[in-house]
């Protein structure tokens, strides 16, 4: 990993409870707080790559005891990766992928709207086939998702929308090299924009993409190290997190620190896992962060909820 960035913070692991395990593949989660309560969605099916999955949404008041609040099912789609939006009108947004196809597999992106967390919309498609919209913020009343190809040639763009729903491209061509794909995507308060890519080609190192308004221009810098599932928060106080699968040395889900100014990528603090594992939510609430991930260290795939304290 990097050196450390320039202010010095630790990280510490206070609790870790197990919260869906009741699929034989529990895995690809988010994590938000809304109308005051915990919400986490994630996956259920038979394995990583079958056809069955539906999206699991469990609810919880205080973050330990949780009940089911929703499924999300499609018949004969497999609905993967499921990431939240907080709506500007107080709606809850779920974006995910539906896959379908024995064979030669096709790839779309659809939304789900919620005003209350436990009953969801027909999902509907949005943006392109063939384009997964991985990850979704808003910007100033303004919508910017990063979507990728999932099929050759592949690359990366952003959409642009002023409904959530109507997804245009915004920057057709993002990224491109070393198959970019995955993301996470953050704005400061002064509207500098950040995103985390994943890559899995020859080059499969991490990029840190930065662009200021209209974010048509970005600059990249090579993290030097290979992420999964990455996702991006940015502390009341500055400081930018970041939650991604590591792949040197054992394979673990970890929270790191990016520093946007040194280019770097470090590691803070490895969560309880191992095997299939990756794609956490993050959550900056009561001066802890809470982690959704999935992990298969304990045999089967189940999905985690991890409380740490940062210091520094």
């Amino acid at each position: 990993m990097t050196s450390s960035p320039t202010r010095r913070t630790t990280a510490e692991v206070i609790a870790v409870h197990r919260i869906g395990d009741s699929e034989p593949h529990n895995a690809f989660t988010d994590l938000i707080r809304y109308g005051g309560r915990w919400f986490c969605a994630f996956r259920e099916a038979r394995t990583h790559l079958s056809d069955d999955g539906q999206i699991r949404v469990l609810t919880s008041l205080d973050g330990r005891s949780w009940t089911s609040a929703a499924t999300v099912r499609q018949d004969g789609v497999d609905l993967r990766d499921p990431r939240f939006v907080a709506r500007p009108d107080g709606r809850l947004q779920l974006f995910a992928a539906a896959v379908t196809g024995a064979t030669t597999k096709t790839f779309h992106t659809v939304t789900t709207l919620s005003v209350s967390g436990h009953i969801w919309s027909d999902p509907v498609p949005v943006g392109e086939p063939g384009v997964w919209v991985w990850r979704a913020a808003w910007h100033d009343d303004v919508m910017y998702g990063v979507g990728y190809a999932t099929r050759d040639p592949r690359f990366a763009r952003i959409y642009r929308s002023s409904d959530g729903i109507d997804l245009q491209p915004w920057v057709p061509m993002l990224f491109e090299g070393g198959y970019p794909n995955e993301s996470g995507l953050v704005f400061d308060p002064d509207g500098t924009a950040h995103c985390l890519l994943r890559r899995d080609g020859d080059d499969a190192t991490a990029q840190l993409g930065r662009a200021l308004p209209p974010y048509r221009d970005w600059t990249w810098t090579d993290l030097g190290v290979q992420v999964g599932g990455p996702t991006l928060l940015r502390l009341p106080d500055g400081l930018l997190l970041a939650g991604v699968r590591l792949h040197d040395g054992d394979v673990r889900t970890a929270i790191c620190v990016v520093d946007p100014g040194r280019g770097e990528l470090t590691e803070l603090v490895a969560l309880p896992s191992g095997g299939d594992t990756s794609y956490p939510g993050l959550v900056w609430h009561d001066d802890l962060l809470w982690v959704s991930y999935y992990s298969s260290h304990e045999g089967r795939t189940n999905v985690y909820l991890a409380e740490v304290r940062l210091t520094g």
